[in-house]
């Protein structure tokens, strides 16, 4: 048996690498999520090991973020791209390459924080092993999504089930906002264990640029009225729902009218494809001259954010939703689909607008309301800014989580070994 250490845990995020950069493909809020919860709680004393499979073979295999904190990439079918749909076969060698990690560092973690559901099926295997307690966030529930698609993937049953097992048997399942854990009981099962931590932001990056100097960064004038999206291409969230809506806004036509799209994409990808489509669209309504794209942003992220009137949260369905409380962490008002967690994290005419998802009209009248008006504005984006400092720091996400760790670590675990399942069982 190898030595356990009450401090040393194991967050696993098979498919949402923390030490990527974010706007890649499939690179999103999950990643985020799992890098700041990881750092975090390192600076909490907790020695944090990040696990996520390599997709390259120019990855670094262990990326260090700060003191106690690191990422190790595992090697789990080809060392390439491999869309979400399509990993479940290699979980098997992840499961096994985790094991093979800990016998060469001659540790055994205590508690393992699983990611998505691919991560909660490793986690519910390693649980076979080991003692060892395993807490879950879901970042997205399939019984959700698929409502919402037309083109439900073969993996779907299998996702389901997973999902379902999950909730039912892990140690504690983390929602990140009421409306998720209500969906949970609702859509998944009514059994399980369920504390609600949500999703938090660094509001010491997020905040430190006020609307006239990110303005003057940025070359944009102090009466241009900006609209930002700030988001991965993908249909689901809902561009379409926003560029169509400002084709129909009341000012459109006045010359100080913007409208931004960040978001980074791979030429060919899917990512790539929804952006040409978006683009057909802007063309289409007559938006070209107005529109402007900054691809991925990374250092200037918080300057986008702190230069607009508002941003949009256009999306179908969103659990938690990061951009929200980063752009309320700028003082920036939300106008977002009145879905999942959104309905949480934006206090409707308080920090900013809620909408039915889909409803052109109302995203164009929500946002014309916003941009009409300086002073409502700039009075939404500061009560904004005081619901994020007191709920959404990263600091106290990883307070709720390191109280929940320690209360579990506390209690007996018990194990029955069996062998990890290969990949022809998998498919079976």
């Amino acid at each position: 048996m190898l030595p356990t250490h009450s401090n040393r845990i194991a967050l696993i995020s098979v498919h949402g690498d923390p030490a990527v950069e974010t706007g890649r493909e499939e690179a999103g809020g999950q990643n985020v999520y799992v890098r700041q919860v990881g750092e975090a709680l390192a600076q909490r004393g907790w020695q944090v090991d990040m696990f996520t499979r390599r997709s390259s073979v120019q990855q670094p295999k262990i990326v260090e973020h700060c003191d106690g904190c690191r990422t190790i990439r595992l090697t789990a079918g080809p060392e390439d791209f491999i869309g979400r749909d399509h990993l479940f076969d290699y979980l098997p060698e992840f499961v096994n390459q985790f094991l093979l990690f800990q016998k060469q560092e001659g540790i055994q973690y205590p508690l393992i924080h699983t990611n998505y559901w691919l991560s909660s099926w490793v986690g519910m295997q390693l649980k076979k092993h080991q003692p060892l307690i395993q807490v879950h966030t879901y970042h997205s529930l399939g019984a959700i999504k698929y409502r919402a698609i037309s083109d439900t993937p073969a993996i779907a049953s299998k996702r389901l089930g997973i999902e379902k097992q999950c909730l039912e048997t892990v140690d504690r399942v983390v929602a990140t906002s009421p409306q998720e854990e209500e969906h949970m009981r609702q859509f998944v099962s009514t059994n399980g264990r369920i504390d609600m931590i949500p999703c938090g932001t660094d509001i010491k990056r997020f905040g430190s640029v006020l609307r006239a100097e990110a303005r003057q960064q940025l070359g944009l004038d102090p009466d241009d009225k900006v609209v930002l999206y700030v988001g991965r291409f993908d249909k689901r969230k809902g561009i379409e729902t926003l560029v169509r809506a400002v084709g129909q806004s009341s000012l459109r036509g006045q010359a100080n009218l913007k409208l931004m799209i960040a978001g980074g994409y791979t030429p060919g990808q899917s990512d790539g494809i929804e952006r040409d489509r978006i683009v057909g669209i802007v063309n289409e309504l007559g938006l070209t001259d107005i529109t402007h794209y900054p691809g991925r942003l990374d250092v200037e992220l918080p300057i986008y954010y702190a230069a607009a009137d508002v941003v949009v949260v256009p999306s179908h369905y969103e659990p938690f939703g990061l951009v929200p409380i980063e752009a309320m962490a700028c003082r920036t008002p939300v106008v977002a689909s009145n879905v999942g967690g959104l309905q949480f994290t934006i206090v409707n005419e308080v920090t900013g607008l809620l909408v039915p998802p889909k409803d052109e009209a109302a995203f164009a009248q929500a946002i014309d309301r916003i941009l009409s008006d300086p002073a409502w504005r700039d009075q939404l984006g500061q009560t904004a800014r005081h619901r994020v400092e007191i709920g959404f720091s990263w600091d106290s996400v990883a307070g709720g989580l390191g109280y929940l760790y320690n209360k579990l670590l506390a209690q007996p675990v018990s194990v029955e070994p069996t062998p990890v399942k290969t990949v022809a069982e998998v498919a079976a």
